[in-house]
């Protein structure tokens, strides 16, 4: 089951380096995806030795980067600057750390339809994270789908990046299910360039993320596309508490899906 990610829990670090252990599991940490950590140095550093210091292999881990507030794609100068800061310090950190890859946001307003906005959205995204994957050619970088009603802007990045060996989607198929309406369609055109998933429930209509099971997804389907598709990298099992995660495991053991 080694390509299933938890997300670690500090203070309750040792059991969760035990479940990872029990699953042969990795990490995505989410301690370095809001803004405030970024302004605290020490913090940072703090967290970072906190990481390495533990008994464990993090070479397939992956880290949730900056994504409140980060537009690299803003046409204030200031706020793209300081989005940009924050990006490339989540890539540091992912360095220092010796994983795998960061997940970011596309942080596209979905209802915002004119033409300009979406041309510059595509236009920043593309030329930034392109510099981003030959800066940082030891991580791969991984956008993901959030508030997004259809895929067709993340799909036309992932095209235009598509000779960038370490630039990939992250599907949250969760996401997919309450914003984009049809989660099926959503992997299916997007899974030439998927490399990492997201997965928790919900009622279909917020983002809750609930154990696996206990909302209204249908997870006998997405098992099924999963198979058809061949899709064989790495799913994150995006719930916080370690008894939801563990039961999450178990449901899907239970009802035949891994």
């Amino acid at each position: 089951m080694g390509n299933i990610h938890f997300i670690p829990d500090r203070n309750r670090i040792d059991e969760s380096v035990a479940l990872a252990e029990k699953y042969n599991a990795c990490f995505e940490y989410n301690d370095f995806s809001k803004p405030d950590v970024y302004t605290d140095e020490a913090k940072c550093d703090e967290l970072v030795k906190f990481y390495k210091s533990l008994d464990r292999d993090r070479k397939k881990d992956t880290l949730h980067g900056a994504f409140l507030d980060v537009t690299v794609h803003s046409t204030d100068e200031q706020i793209r600057q300081i989005s940009m800061l924050r990006v490339k310090k989540s890539l540091d950190i992912a360095r220092e750390l010796g994983i795998r890859g960061v997940v970011f946001h596309t942080n596209f307003i979905p209802n915002f339809r004119l033409g300009y906005y979406r041309d510059f959205w595509l236009e920043q995204n593309v030329d930034f994270f392109t510099k981003m994957c030959t800066e940082y050619s030891d991580l791969e970088i991984f956008i993901e789908n959030m508030f997004d009603e259809d895929y067709d802007m993340i799909l036309n990045l992932a095209s235009q990046m598509n000779n960038v060996g370490n630039f990939g989607i992250c599907l949250d198929y969760a996401h997919a299910s309450s914003f984009g309406n049809n989660a099926k369609e959503w992997f299916i055109n997007l899974f030439p360039y998927i490399t990492h998933i997201h997965i928790n429930d919900n009622d279909l209509y917020d983002d809750l993320h609930l154990q696996i099971g206990k909302g209204k997804i249908d997870w006998k389907e997405f098992f099924r596309i999963k198979s058809e598709l061949k899709y064989d990298s790495s799913i994150l099992i995006e719930v916080k508490e370690i008894e939801e995660q563990e039961a999450s495991i178990k449901y899907l053991m239970d009802n035949g899906l891994i």
